[in-house]
């Protein structure tokens, strides 16, 4: 089976290549007579991890700074996807072993553009006449390819290494099945709240996006207060200024059944959505229970919840059966701020693929880094945000408004003391609200710098 998903009767493994040199050196040979001899590029930049050595090879015999991508940042040292000296403006040639759907190139595209570089040329050994070429030009890319399925068919049926009648039945098959059309790259960072507004599945996304877009607000006020009355006071003089509000209902020491019709009439008068941030984190049947049961109701009231993926994905079904999907959602925990903690990069991308089975009641992601997910039609919230970065003595981390959004593609940002503790709250979240619609405004023109 190839990468797309595509059950194929033949299947070429360019990955052994690397144990013959003179068959890495033709390679290379070919290569840049086909696509560097005559062209100029500034890099040249590998399709991780097949690719790489050719690359490296082509790099060396073209004289051209070789670029290399990451599958995934690193959680230390300078955090990059790509590695190399460049810069904005820099065009890159991207190498690739085999291509079917060219889903593995716009992945690499689509890092590359993200620093500025301009990468819309590919050159292959192999295309497998499957789509790929057409998706990729579709997407702004084009390919040249050492050879065809087509042509390796013929060469191995001349030389009698496979039938005559087996080269037919490829050839039909490659004429028979096509790997799907690839959507055009699309960078949530850089498109409108109404456009993915657009793209949303769940309802409750669809809203907060219009909520943000119509209110020019993508501050989330988190208000850790034990006191219903505080923080019914508090809405009334930041409500206008928020998209979304969070609670921790279970520390309001004089919670009652009056505290949540006010905070819903509070939300419907300033057009807010309420998160309760319950982190939900058990056995399935148990947080279904945790959720539409017991003293709080939280599925009666709150637009939304957080849910953590450690039990498996048996706490999203649960949470799915029981929430009504066309009022509610949920935002699943991908990441956390706090100095420390124990979400591994596994951890994250894992996550993110159980959140795909169940695309209708999810939001999106609790998160710190822009490359945790790519569908736009999520939504990425972000807590740990003050003016100034700092770190209190639980470990929480802050980052500062331009970090968070600039840097790592944040969508909502929670502030919480930065705002509850502030002498005029009122006027601290305006400033926080102008701020960090500022730094989305600049986000989406794409002008970073």
């Amino acid at each position: 089976m190839t990468k797309s998903g595509i059950k194929s009767p033949v299947y070429f493994d360019l990955r052994v290549i690397v144990s013959y040199p003179e068959v890495m050196e033709l390679i290379t040979d070919l290569l840049y007579d086909l696509a560097l001899k005559d062209d100029q590029y500034d890099h040249v930049c590998g399709v991780p991890y097949t690719a790489l050595p050719i690359a490296t090879l082509l790099g060396v015999k073209a004289r051209k700074s070789m670029l290399m991508r990451r599958k995934e940042a690193k959680a230390y040292g300078t955090k990059k996807m790509i590695e190399g000296h460049f810069k904005k403006g820099d065009s890159c040639l991207i190498i690739e072993d085999v291509v079917t759907s060219g889903s593995s190139i716009l992945e690499t595209v689509s890092d590359l553009k993200r620093e500025g570089l301009v990468a819309n040329q590919a050159v292959i050994i192999l295309d497998r006449e499957q789509n790929g070429k057409q998706n990729l030009a579709a997407n702004g890319v084009y390919i040249k390819s050492l050879f065809t399925m087509s042509e390796i068919l013929k060469i191995l049926v001349d030389n009698e290494k496979i039938t005559k009648q087996m080269g037919i039945d490829v050839i039909n098959y490659l004429n028979d099945v096509k790997a799907p059309a690839s959507v055009p790259v699309v960078d949530r960072i850089i498109l409108p709240y109404e456009e993915r507004a657009k793209l949303a599945v769940n309802p409750v996304a669809k809203q907060l996006f219009s909520i943000m877009a119509t209110k020019k607000s993508n501050l989330c006020l988190s208000v850790d207060l034990t006191s219903a009355v505080d923080i019914l006071d508090l809405l009334e003089k930041v409500g206008e200024h928020v998209c979304l509000v969070k609670t921790h209902i279970d520390i309001i020491e004089d919670f009652s059944d009056n505290f949540v019709t006010q905070l819903k009439q509070l939300a419907q008068r300033y057009n807010f959505l309420i998160l309760e941030d319950r982190k939900f984190a058990d056995i399935g049947h148990t947080v279904s229970l945790q959720y539409s049961k017991g003293v709080y109701k939280i599925g009666e009231w709150a637009d939304c919840v957080t849910s953590h993926s450690l039990p498996g994905d048996g706490i999203l079904k649960a949470l799915n059966n029981v929430m009504d999907c066309a009022n509610r959602g949920v935002f699943l925990l991908a990441e956390m701020s706090s100095a420390g903690n124990l979400i591994s990069s596994d951890y994250t991308e894992a996550t993110v693929k159980m959140a795909a089975k169940y695309p209708e009641a999810i939001l999106g992601f609790v998160c710190q880094n822009k490359k945790t997910f790519n569908e736009p039609g999520f939504i990425q919230l972000t807590p740990g945000v003050q003016l100034e970065s700092s770190k209190d003595e639980l470990g929480q981390v802050y980052n500062t408004p331009e970090k968070v959004i600039l840097e790592n593609g944040a969508d909502v940002v929670v502030v919480g003391r930065g705002i509850v503790a502030a002498k005029s709250p009122e006027t601290q979240a305006v400033i926080y609200k102008d701020t960090l619609w500022k730094c989305y405004m600049k986000r989406i023109s794409g002008k970073l710098e």
